[in-house]
């Protein structure tokens, strides 16, 4: 019989003994009781406890925890605009104060979670209640600043801090959708002709300018060419009349009529002419008063160009 008892003794003593050591595993704490009331927190790694008498209440995670939201919101306008939005948040710090607010603000982790998600829906829903449909898109990054302002301090009081927000998705109904679809379509129709009408006013530019350059230039050859024909024929004229004049001088020397000289010239035209032509038709007076009306006309531009030549130079 004492054998017995000596056992029980020592089994009792063995579970007092175990029950004064615990265990919190990395990435949690622990926070301890004493008859219903908040005693101190236990870190990770092997801990004492006083046996019988002191409770682990509640292990708390203070990783970074994430969960996946899908609700709906009215816009300004009447229209249903559906989210998808993933939530990142912790536990704010180590802190005592900031633990124990984890610890006993809430019944339980379902409770929690559900009045973080229907603050952040609440939050969200009175945002877009003040947009329009069209503004909800591009609003993205506004929404999740709003809701990290609204709530940052309400979860600061229950121990939390929201790390992220991310908006997964945004959605309208099918029929508001198939509208948005055409108006996009439509804009990047009108975006087409405006740049198609661009190019093709570019194109048209383009092509006045070349042919108004080629106008131009064609303009400038001609007129070059027109200057350096006359200026040909100007140096013709000149080398024929001073070749006239030094013939005109050998005559005069040898006591001979000048006459004879334009007489000869009119006669290797007459040749000229005859060799030269294309089919066309010369009618030459050949009596001897046109021969003798010829002959006065070339002596008479034989004097012109006599006097010309005695005049001084200016």
């Amino acid at each position: 019989m004492d054998n017995i008892f000596l056992y029980v003794v020592i089994a009792l003593v063995a579970l007092i003994l175990l029950s004064s050591f615990v265990t919190v595993q990395q990435g949690t704490i622990g926070v301890t009781t004493i008859f219903g009331k908040y005693n101190r927190i236990l870190f990770p790694g092997l801990n004492f406890k006083i046996p019988l008498i002191e409770k682990v209440f509640k292990r708390i995670s203070i990783q970074n925890r994430s969960v996946e939201l899908e609700f709906q919101a009215i816009t300004v306008d009447q229209a249903n605009v559906y989210f998808k939005a993933m939530l990142l948040y912790s536990v704010l710090n180590q802190e005592e104060e900031t633990l124990k607010n984890v610890a006993f603000k809430f019944m339980d982790e379902r409770s929690f979670m559900q009045a973080l998600i229907r603050t952040i829906e609440g939050s969200i829903r009175g945002f877009v209640a003040t947009k329009r449909q069209s503004e909800v898109l591009g609003l993205r990054k506004d929404i999740t600043e709003h809701v990290k302002e609204q709530i940052d301090n309400g979860l600061e009081q229950w121990g939390f801090h929201l790390q992220d927000l991310q908006m997964n998705d945004i959605t309208f109904d099918d029929a508001i959708m198939r509208s948005m679809a055409q108006v996009v379509a439509s804009n990047n129709l009108k975006a087409a002709a405006e740049n198609e009408g661009q190019a093709l006013l570019i194109t048209k530019t383009k092509a006045a300018e070349a042919d108004g350059n080629a106008i131009k230039i064609a303009a400038e050859a001609e007129r070059q060419a027109a200057q350096l024909r006359g200026q040909g024929v100007a140096l013709f004229r000149e080398e024929v009349a001073k070749g006239m004049t030094m013939a005109a001088k050998e005559m005069q020397q040898a006591n001979l009529d000048t006459s004879v000289i334009l007489f000869s010239m009119w006669v290797e035209g007459i040749k000229h002419f005859s060799e030269n032509s294309k089919g066309n038709v010369i009618f030459l007076d050949g009596s001897s008063e046109g021969m003798e009306k010829s002959m006065k006309q070339l002596m008479s531009l034989n004097q012109l160009m006599e006097v010309k030549q005695q005049q001084p130079a200016k």
